[in-house]
């Protein structure tokens, strides 16, 4: 057998060093006072799991002609319901078919989560007439509805944001929704104490992702020469287009004490 140089030994490494460093940015971990409110939330939010459009045979022949990559699972549908039948007598046909000026992709470049997006409820208790400790627990007040967005107006933003929320799930694998809802009277049974002579505060903030990137615009058109067909994709534009993500059914959760009132 023979032994590994100390060169390919350290380029093994870095190899190794690289894919997890990789994979940890992509998923980030969540810290330890984010808290699963799933089972105990008071209102049901739908879940979000976007399918995967699967091309057809006939979608799959003119995606890969495209001079531009289409991903948008809109206009993957639409092709999807097309068809075209060939024949032996297509000899000198030609026909083009405007389908519109379209998104086409969305291309990532940063995916952060901010844990304290938004205040979404503050339970307190008093203990300064105490002369032993108490315990505060976290109950929702009243009905809280956290919505994201787009930061700035682009045409078609439906199409994009979906592209968009397939992105940043993939890369975080966090339960993402451009709204979601904590219900009143949500309330999770851990124990927070309170010493004597003292305030506890108990903060619940619905955490976000903030998704940045590039998204490609062009105008599609069908091309019909004979028994060939293709997409042609013209006037490609590009724009810079970020988001607000909430993550679903998650708080984050901060604790503090004081000696006075806040």
């Amino acid at each position: 057998m023979k032994k590994w140089s100390l060169s390919l030994f350290i380029s093994v490494l870095i190899i190794y060093a690289a894919a997890f460093t990789a994979d940890a940015v992509s998923k980030p971990m969540q810290p330890s006072t984010v808290v699963d409110i799933t089972k105990e939330n008071t209102y049901p939010n739908p879940a979000q799991d976007l399918p995967h459009l699967e091309p057809s045979k006939f979608t799959k022949e003119l995606l890969r002609s495209a001079n531009v990559k289409i991903e948008n699972p809109e206009l993957i549908h639409l092709l999807n319901e097309s068809s075209v039948s060939s024949t032996p007598f297509a000899i000198g046909y030609r026909a083009t078919i405007y389908l519109g000026q379209w998104p086409l992709n969305y291309q990532s470049f940063e995916t952060s989560t901010n844990w304290e997006y938004q205040k979404v409820n503050t339970n307190f208790l008093d203990n300064r007439g105490g002369n032993a400790s108490q315990r505060l627990y976290y109950k929702q007040e009243t009905q809280k509805h956290v919505r994201g967005g787009l930061t700035a107006q682009i045409p078609n933003e439906e199409a994009v944001q979906k592209m968009m929320l397939n992105k940043a799930m993939e890369k975080t694998n966090l339960p993402l929704a451009f709204s979601t809802v904590v219900g009143i009277g949500t309330k999770k049974d851990k124990p927070y104490q309170v010493p004597a002579k003292k305030i506890g505060y108990l903060y619940a903030y619905a955490p976000a992702v903030n998704e940045k990137g590039k998204v490609t615009y062009g105008e599609v058109y069908i091309v019909l020469k004979g028994n060939k067909k293709k997409i042609v994709v013209k006037n490609v534009t590009t724009r810079g287009v970020g988001a607000w993500i909430p993550v679903q059914d998650r708080l984050y959760f901060s604790y503090i004490v004081s000696e006075q009132p806040r």
